[in-house]
């Protein structure tokens, strides 16, 4: 309900923004909606159709001079800004060159099978090219971690057992069951010990003692030669077989079962060769065990001699026969060969046996490499531990005995 009417006489004066005054009776400016005494905004002067005011312009002014000042100075030298890196010109005919290691495809690689490990060697010091040579993967050897356990790749089923043979794409057992070395032209010293496997106590030690860089050579005649073959890879040793062959005055003197003969036919002989290589897996081939009659005979030894070659096998010659033909017919086998420069055992005493050693280090200095061959007994395998140790600190590098074999395949 509306109040009573006041007297028409009663106003009150309200500004506009005009500055003109508006009377309207009380009553009146109760019911005035809230806000209609606000003065209208101005209208936009493009809205309106009219030019900026002087305000507006001097602001478009002051944000031009801003730009424009900030266009000098990016284009001020120094100290304004560091000067562009001079980049040498490239002819118009030539493509700009590009860096090596910046990688411009974002795109993943396709998805390859992974490549086998290599050796990237530098070459020797008189090499008369400059050249970065990549060896053959197989030549690194059997990785120690499974280095017992044979390829099955390079073995094949016979009468005797399995014997090592020549893979399909070419590995050959010689290759692959290697104990990897540094590959350097240092003086270097390798050491073989055999008649392992004939006395258990004399084995467990030669395997637990000597150093892994001794190769070591397992008699057939032996027991429980897998097992000691397992525990020797185990341990790192680079190993070889020894192969009875007929001595003078045999059998008087006798190395044992399956020896070879010059007596027997070539077909004897290859039966018995095969029951020696059957006795075990991952050797890198065989030596000599005595053998001073068979390896001077050429008809008898080539048959044996061409074997091993097709079988991927080297030949150790102990170098206790100076009419050996073992030499010449490795080469013409393609045979791996190695030839011992003395036996460090004869006389078993520790200090001729050091003595012996010790001439093999000379050797060494003087040609590069030496080899010496050695038998299980305490005494050997104590001289040796020790004086190895001794001449690692002198600088001699102790190798294996394949890395002294010269290869006719890798020549």
């Amino acid at each position: 309900m509306r109040g009573p009417s006041l007297p028409v006489s009663r106003f009150d004066r309200i500004a506009c923004h005009s500055g003109e005054a508006l009377s309207l009776p009380l009553d009146k400016q109760i019911e005035r909606p809230l806000g209609q005494d606000r003065p209208a905004r101005e209208v936009a002067p493009r809205a309106a159709g009219m030019l900026p005011g002087p305000g507006r312009v001097g602001g478009v002014l002051l944000a031009g001079a801003v730009l424009a000042a900030g266009g000098v100075i990016a284009l001020q030298p120094a100290p304004w800004r560091q000067p562009e890196p001079e980049v040498a010109s490239t002819p118009a005919d030539q493509p700009a060159p590009q860096p090596k290691e910046l990688a411009t495809n974002t795109e993943p690689p396709e998805r390859t099978a992974p490549a086998a490990p290599s050796i990237i060697r530098v070459p020797d010091e008189d090499s008369s090219q400059n050249v970065i040579v990549i060896r053959d993967p197989s030549a690194l050897g059997q990785d120690l971690r499974v280095a017992h356990l044979p390829d099955r790749a390079l073995l094949e089923q016979s009468a005797h057992g399995p014997l090592p043979i020549r893979g399909a794409d070419g590995r050959r057992p010689v290759d692959v069951y290697a104990r990897p070395w540094s590959g350097a032209r240092g003086a270097r010293v390798a050491i073989v010990i055999g008649g392992l496997a004939l006395s258990q106590t004399g084995t467990q030690a030669a395997i637990d003692k000597l150093p892994p860089e001794v190769t070591l050579a397992f008699s057939p005649q032996g027991n429980s030669i897998g097992r000691w073959m397992q525990a020797a890879r185990r341990q790192g040793h680079e190993l070889l077989m020894q192969l009875p062959l007929e001595p003078f005055d045999y059998p008087n003197i006798n190395p044992g079962r399956s020896t070879l003969t010059t007596q027997a036919t070539a077909g004897q002989n290859i039966d018995n060769l095969h029951f020696v290589l059957a006795r075990t897996t991952n050797y890198v081939g065989v030596m000599n065990y005595m053998g001073a009659r068979f390896t001077a005979d050429r008809d008898s030894f080539a048959p044996v001699m061409r074997e091993l070659g097709a079988r991927g096998l080297l030949y150790l010659d102990d170098g206790t026969s100076a009419r050996s033909l073992a030499n010449d017919l490795a080469t013409a086998s393609r045979v791996p060969y190695a030839q011992g420069d003395t036996p460090i055992d004869q006389e078993r005493e520790r200090g001729k046996i050091l003595e012996k050693l010790d001439e093999l280090e000379r050797t060494a200095r003087a040609r590069g490499f030496a080899l010496g061959t050695g038998s299980a007994f305490d005494v050997t395998i104590d001289a040796v531990t020790s004086w190895v140790a001794e001449a690692k600190r002198r600088g001699i590098e102790i190798v294996p005995v394949s890395a002294l074999a010269n290869d006719p395949e890798k020549e």
